[in-house]
């Protein structure tokens, strides 16, 4: 998130040459995102084949179909059956985990939901691009201000997302120090929210 920020802000050259050619203000953060999402594109992808090649998967693009059995995980050995003792790496776990999860009996045919699968992959990742799309028009309007936008796009995304949780009951069999846990980070999510408007508030009248 923070890096992310950081190339939003390392981009304000290509926005003054958008602005050269006659973009106008509210569109010249477009040509920024092309940048940055080429590498958070670039490492996903990278990542992605790499679990695609250790867990023996990349067949599922194209075949609903899911084969039977368990992968090798990297280093040798099976991988071990829910509850047994395992200790994961942080690479290892992700790759693992997915396989486990995609383990099947041989012979039972289970069928994948392609269709649906990329139509929702699709807009997933509409969705998720769209914020940024609205977000770089939404920076051209705060003016002297616009350094306090990340600050508030990001907790916003937190506070929103963390309701929604709690309304559509996500959090519910978890533990009581659990839920204090997430009532104390919205807590300080919310204050950090007052806090950049207070402080954009108390420099616009002091000025």
């Amino acid at each position: 998130s923070a890096c992310f920020a950081y190339g939003l802000a390392a981009g304000d050259p290509i926005k003054a040459i958008t602005l050269r050619h006659g973009t106008t203000t509210l569109w010249q953060g477009l040509p920024v995102l092309v940048v940055v999402l080429a590498g958070g594109f670039t490492t996903n992808f990278i990542w992605c084949v790499i679990l695609n090649v250790r867990n023996r998967t990349g067949y599922q693009y194209f075949q609903s179909e899911i084969r039977g059995g368990i992968p090798e995980p990297r280093g040798g050995g099976r991988i071990r059956p829910p509850g047994g003792e395992h200790i994961e790496t942080v690479t290892d776990a992700p790759g693992e985990e997915m396989a486990l999860a995609l383990a099947v009996p041989e012979k039972t045919g289970v069928k994948a939901p392609m269709l649906a699968n990329y139509l929702f992959s699709a807009l997933a990742g509409t969705t998720w691009y769209m914020q940024f799309f609205f977000y770089t028009m939404g920076e051209t309007q705060m003016g002297r201000y616009k350094f306090s936008s990340w600050t508030l796009h990001m907790a916003s995304i937190i506070i929103f997302a963390t309701l929604w949780g709690i309304a559509l009951k996500e959090w519910n069999g978890t533990s009581s120090k659990t839920k204090l846990f997430v009532a104390l980070s919205l807590l300080i999510l919310v204050g950090s929210t007052i806090v950049v408007g207070y402080g954009n508030y108390a420099s616009a009248t002091t000025r």
